[in-house]
């Protein structure tokens, strides 16, 4: 999938070697971050953390995790710590070879509440004050710019009113005075002074592309401690679009990557069971999506994993394991965009009527309202009863690493049986097989018919593309030394393999790499 599309100046992700994968460490703090970037982000080959909102935010009831989209200063003072954690994280991480990215909101201040904010600045949002910048109501957009009479927005599709008017009440910052514009160029060129490597740019559906244009081009270079000169920041786009009359995201590539909601919504559609997989063969800017060098994908992401920007049920999260880590190894093993791993925590679902009650639930705290931190185990188990750490799920990890063997390697020697087996290699130096036959038939069958099973395995001498060896599958176990801790494959000087996945096994895919062959 070469691309013949001059990317975006703000496209380039400044990974170290060949690193390939971002993972978001939501609502975790700044030390606990540095810690993870040192003991296990830079020694298993992520290239990048996305951090949750750095600046200060409202204190809403209850805490819910999306109190971080509501910015009361640009302050940087949150749960997860102060400036001074913030800068050292930076550091820590970049030493470690893995890049940080800030999710920054640009968009919008609060909703119409009032209170103080975690650096303890005084906010009214019904009045449109924020000392702590400061903003007043001449910096916000009102009647003379939002059509619509309650200042909200009612036509999504309609640029004026989605970029001029009140995202769920939130209130709309007029980027296009200069005030604010200056306001968020010095926010975001401190965040580029202390190392940080880019941001995640929220909400920019609702944002001018020419305002955001006026502010990126003002933005500093990236600091040359960590990176080299003239390097312009990472940025990549929440572009809610599935085709259709929206907004399209094709306005925003000269900004950046986009998110590529369409990725999403369409691997999970396959791994869920209501497409098959041999569809995915040319999955990619022929199924309609952007651009792979102007994309950014993700199965999950802190909005999805509680129907934010979908549909519970249909959404892939950590509640799923066997799912996401199928739907994750392919986003993975796929040669299309850059893709970013969620890693979250747990909270008590409660369902009715297809929606999460719970959806709500911000971090693991404590008695006080604090962050419980992550405590990493001798054993390299952690605190799970808080903390998912599906960036540590060693499905997805061993994955991570096979995407920075293989790199740029074009997709071949595809396979499928017609229906929901699959195989394929990364040139000559990767490959994957998934068999979701079992899934495809449950759903056809809604699990009454008589079936042969051994009809639902996958048994089939494949091309791998790979070397003659033995190789371990980097899924159901490592390579340990010279033997194999998990299943095996021997491939013959034509790259021909036995390739089994039997239909009751705890994960439905299989994959090995050059690094994964056992010396002779």
């Amino acid at each position: 999938m070469a691309s013949t599309v001059i990317p975006s100046v703000y496209s380039d992700p400044h990974f170290i070697g060949n690193r390939r994968v971002i993972t978001h460490l939501m609502e975790w703090k700044y030390d606990d971050i540095g810690n993870e970037c040192e003991r296990f982000l830079g020694p298993y080959g992520y290239g990048g953390v996305q951090v949750s909102p750095v600046n200060e935010h409202a204190i809403m009831d209850g805490r819910p995790w999306y109190e971080r989209y509501q910015p009361v200063s640009y302050v940087i003072q949150t749960r997860s710590g102060n400036e001074q954690q913030f800068r050292h994280m930076v550091q820590r991480c970049n030493r470690a070879g893995v890049r940080v990215y800030v999710d920054v909101v640009l968009n919008h201040m609060t909703g119409g509440q009032q209170g103080l904010g975690t650096a303890g600045n005084y906010f009214n949002g019904h009045e449109q004050q924020y000392p702590g910048v400061p903003f007043g109501p001449e910096h916000f957009n009102g009647p003379e710019s939002c059509p619509t009479e309650n200042l909200e927005i009612i036509d999504w599709d309609n640029p004026v009113q989605s970029r001029n008017c009140r995202l769920f009440g939130l209130r709309d910052l007029k980027q296009s005075c200069e005030y604010v514009r200056r306001k968020q160029i010095e926010f975001l060129n401190k965040l580029i002074d202390f190392g940080v490597a880019g941001f995640r740019c929220d909400a920019s559906t609702h944002m001018w592309p020419e305002d955001l244009q006026n502010i990126f081009s003002r933005l500093n270079n990236l600091n040359e401690e960590f990176f080299p000169s003239n390097s312009r920041p990472f940025i990549y786009h929440e572009i809610i679009y599935y085709g259709g009359g929206g907004i399209n995201p094709n306005e925003y590539i000269s900004l950046g990557r986009i998110i590529e909601f369409r990725f999403w919504k369409e691997i999970t559609n396959v791994f869920r069971g209501h497409n098959q997989l041999k569809w995915l063969r040319n999955f990619g800017t022929e199924w309609g999506l952007i651009d792979s060098s102007d994309a950014f994908i993700m199965i999950d992401s802190h909005d999805l994993r509680v129907g934010h920007n979908g549909e519970l049920g249909f959404n892939i999260n950590c509640f799923e394991p066997q799912l996401l880590k199928a739907a994750t190894a392919f986003m993975l093993a796929w040669n299309y965009g850059i893709p970013r791993i969620l890693s979250s925590y747990r909270w008590k679902q409660i369902v009715k009527d297809g929606k999460d009650l719970n959806e709500w639930v911000g971090p693991p705290t404590d008695l006080f309202g604090n962050i419980i931190s992550i405590k990493i185990n001798p054993d390299e188990s952690w605190n799970n009863q808080y903390w998912m750490c599906e960036h540590r799920w060693k499905q997805i990890y061993n994955l991570v690493r096979f995407k920075s063997i293989v790199d740029d390697e074009p997709i071949i020697n595809w396979w499928d049986n017609g229906d929901n087996q699959i195989a394929f290699s990364r040139g000559n130096r990767g490959f994957i097989a998934f068999n979701l036959q079992k899934t495809r038939l449950n759903n056809d069958d809604n699990g009454n018919a008589d079936y042969d099973k051994n009809q639902l395995d996958l048994r089939k001498r494949l091309q791998t593309g790979l070397p003659a060896g033995t190789y371990c599958d980097i899924i159901s176990g490592d390579r340990d030394g010279n033997k194999c801790t998990g299943k095996s494959i021997i491939v013959d000087q034509n790259g021909w393999a036995n390739i089994y996945i039997g239909h009751n096994e705890l994960d439905v895919f299989f994959a090995t790499h050059l690094e994964a062959k056992l010396t002779e």
